[in-house]
Formats: C-alpha cells, structure tokens, sequence
C-alpha cells in the first residue's frame, strides 16, 4: 500500500522552466561574456543553482547567484499559480493520510521564493532539496524511505522529466510521469515509461484515487 507521494517542483508543480531560464540568462549572461542559449541553461539542470551557475561563471560566480535570486523572484510574476489541478490533488492525498513530500533540483532559497509564489509553503511534510554537485533526487527518495521505515513500493515519484524516471528507479520506486508542462519531453517519456504517462493532472489524480490503496510493482534497482 503506498504510503508516501513526492514531486518534483519545476514542470511538474508549476510551469516554471521557462521563467527559470530567462531570470538565469539574464542574471547570468553578463559573467559569460556571451548571451546564453536555452541549451546552455538547460544542460546545467539537475544541480541546484550554486552548481548551475559554478558551472559556466568560474569567477564572480557568488554575485551572478545574487543577481540570479534578484531576477527569479522579480520575474516569478509570470508564473504565479501553479498548475490547474494541483491544490486540488495535493488536498486530497493529504485527506486521504499520505505522507507528501517535495524532491526537488533546486536550491532551498529558489524553492522557497517558488512554494512561497504559490502559497504551498505549507503542504508538504518533507522538503528536499537539491545539490551543486549532482542530480541527488535518488538519495533523497532513499533517505525518506529510511526515515519513514518504508519499502519502495511503498512510494511514489510524480516528476516530469526523464531524469525523474532514471532517478525514482535508482531507489526501486515508480515514476508517475507528468505530462501536461510545457517542457515535457513526451515521445522520450512514452517509450521509457509507458505505464505510468499522465497528460492531465486530473488524470493523474484519478489514477492515485483508484490505485493508491493496492500494492504497485517493484521496480527492480540497477
């Protein structure tokens, strides 16, 4: 029986990816000498943006992250709500007892100027955050199940990229795959987690509301 569900925040939440790339080209273009690509951000994602930023601005990199938390909370206006659907969907796993947690990328300031945009500073039991160094959304689902005495197939992953999907597997639990952002590599997606591919929210809340109650598959760990 599940007992935990965690998100992922940007795309997944929100549609926050393309306000994240414009406050970090803006913010951080100017140390680069050069105007970044939305390639150049994109691949710099999975780290939190102190590993971002460390990543294309070798000196001055503290007053780019400055200027990055500046911009991303001045332009956060352009992406102020979350997703249709997701208040709904985060009150009725919390009615129905699940532990519901956030496992994200992002820094914890970054994430908190977002959860705070959104007024969800309060919905969830964990928060974890993410790391300059690597992706550690595995680790952080296995330190939650260590913490809450649970199995794999005891939770669940609710991200939107491919990633999530590799991620959420390193730790034997299932990836709901969200596909109802804007940035959401669908056709990758589809062929690599075909079970599991949600194109609306509320579709993927109908699912969690029949299915939650039964025993999932175990996902084998690499």
């Amino acid at each position: 029986m599940i007992k935990l569900v965690a998100f992922d925040l940007d795309g997944t939440i929100g549609d926050t990816i393309p306000m994240c790339i414009k406050a970090f080209r803006q913010a951080v273009s100017p140390y680069t000498g050069h105007l970044l690509t939305d390639r150049e951000v994109v691949e710099t994602f999975g780290l939190n943006e102190i590993g971002m930023i460390k990543s294309i601005v070798l000196e001055k990199w503290k007053q780019a992250l400055c200027d990055f938390y500046f911009l991303y909370e001045k332009l956060h206006h352009e992406c102020s709500e979350p997703y249709e659907g997701i208040p709904d969907l985060i009150a009725a796993l919390r009615a129905k007892g699940f532990i519901l947690a956030l496992i994200t990328g992002k820094g914890e300031r970054s994430c908190r100027i977002t959860l705070n945009e959104f007024g969800m500073e309060h919905d969830f039991d964990e928060i974890l955050t993410g790391s300059e160094h690597e992706n550690v959304k595995a680790q952080s689902l296995k330190l939650l199940l260590k913490k809450y005495d649970l199995l794999p197939a005891q939770c669940l992953y609710i991200g939107d990229a491919v990633s999530d999907v590799s991620e959420a597997g390193k730790a034997g639990v299932i990836c709901l795959s969200a596909l109802w952002g804007t940035t959401a590599k669908a056709e990758e997606l589809k062929s690599i987690n075909a079970d599991y591919i949600f194109e609306t929210v509320g579709e993927l809340k109908n699912y969690l509301m029949k299915n939650t109650n039964q025993e999932p598959e175990e996902v084998p760990i690499p």
